[in-house]
């Protein structure tokens, strides 16, 4: 391959693949600064688990900018849900099985709430989540001001955010004493699955002579991947293995991925994304869609509640604090454009991990909390004007 080739195909592909460089750049040099405690096990899996919240977020985020939206409540809903859940354990003695689809389901008709004035009354959606904001910073400090921090003593419920899955195989073996081996199994089974449909996606393109990595650029990217892979594998299999929380985010992560690539309402989302009229005049409802997305939005803020209350074993009157504003930023720099219609959501997973990483690491650090929000409000900016340029040298080209 030419340098000229090699060029041109990094140029089409910076949107795609600049964040895994910039996640793996990351940790290479927090790893270095820290002398190896943040490649530790226990940081890598306390990293995954702080991670949770805002991907599950940022997944439901992602599909918000798409259609040209944004989102401004989730955070307070979040902790205003996640306090409810604290009270319906703790106050009403409900059990762990019917409080969490109840808080789900109150999250979806929340979802439902803020998408009315939107889609129905044509309110730009920044003023209708913006009064969400109010509204539920308002609830949540309702529903704690009686007692302020409400612990959560269900074991059950805590086992969400801090529990591990158990291991299937006896921890005395012989073979790999000391290692979760029920998580080495499942680390190897998802990179088998990765290069598996990486290679079917390859042949599929090529059927229908679309353009695709050369045979090497191909193969070094997966051999990248499934490096990577085995290196988180490995880690979380020397501490206590794959948390539940880790196992939810990649459940979501999944099932989104799958409905956005794979289904006639992935497809519709996009089309609203890409011109809306257009979309309107081609039969698609722009409303129903509209309702569809924050709803869905409203699901995941929920689960979120439910993964941070669990993960404090509490509900607190600040939870939710800057939730949105971190799944935002996750989400553009996960490669979300702000002109909407393009984004996936294993690109918005890479940016929770990028941006909770760069927290982690500053944390680890002992950086100043003000230069923390310093660097996180420049690398949203960097992302986003990442988004701009590439997008005009598209149009160019």
């Amino acid at each position: 391959m030419t340098i000229q080739g090699l060029k041109k195909i990094v140029r089409s592909n910076i949107r795609e693949y600049g964040m895994y460089i910039a996640l793996v750049v990351i940790m290479a040099i927090f790893s270095i600064a820290t002398k190896g405690t943040f490649i530790s096990s226990r940081n890598i899996a306390n990293l995954l688990n702080q991670t949770g919240y805002i991907a599950v977020l940022a997944v439901g985020m992602t599909l918000v900018i798409v259609i040209r939206h944004i989102d401004l409540s989730v955070g307070f809903l979040a902790g205003f849900l996640g306090a409810v859940a604290a009270i319906a354990i703790v106050a009403w003695e409900l059990p762990v099985w019917l409080v969490i689809p109840m808080i789900l389901a109150m999250g979806v008709v929340a979802g439902l709430v803020t998408a009315f004035p939107v889609a129905a009354l044509g309110i730009p959606a920044f003023v209708a989540s913006l009064a969400g904001w109010l509204i539920y910073r308002g609830l949540l400090l309702r529903v704690t001001s009686a007692t302020g921090t409400i612990i959560i003593p269900n074991e059950a419920f805590n086992a969400i955010g801090n529990g591990y899955i158990p291991d299937l195989f006896p921890a005395e073996s012989p073979f790999l004493p000391g290692m979760h081996k029920l998580t080495l199994l499942l680390g190897l089974c998802a990179a088998l699955f990765f290069v598996v449909s990486q290679i079917r996606a390859r042949r599929a393109k090529r059927a229908y002579a679309l353009e695709v990595l050369p045979a090497d650029l191909f193969a070094l990217k997966l051999v990248f991947v499934v490096g990577v892979v085995a290196l988180v594998t490995w880690i979380l299999a020397g501490y206590n293995g794959l948390s539940w929380t880790l196992v939810i985010v990649l459940a979501v992560v999944a099932a989104y991925d799958y409905v956005t690539k794979q289904t006639v309402l992935g497809r519709h989302i996009y089309a609203v994304g890409g011109n809306p009229e257009a979309a309107e005049l081609s039969g698609i409802s722009v409303k129903r869609i509209t309702y569809i997305v924050f709803a869905s939005m409203g699901f995941l803020t929920a689960l979120s509640g439910i993964l941070f209350a669990s993960r404090l074993q509490s509900a607190t009157p600040t939870a939710g604090t800057l939730f949105e504003m971190d799944a935002i930023a996750s989400a553009y720099i996960g490669g979300v454009s702000a002109a909407g219609g393009v984004g996936s959501i294993t690109g918005s997973l890479v940016g929770a991990l990028v941006y909770m990483s760069l927290m982690n690491g500053m944390n680890l650090l002992g950086t100043d909390i003000s230069l923390q929000y310093v660097i996180r409000g420049a690398v949203l900016a960097l992302a986003v004007i990442f988004d701009v340029a590439t997008r005009r040298r598209a149009a160019k080209s």
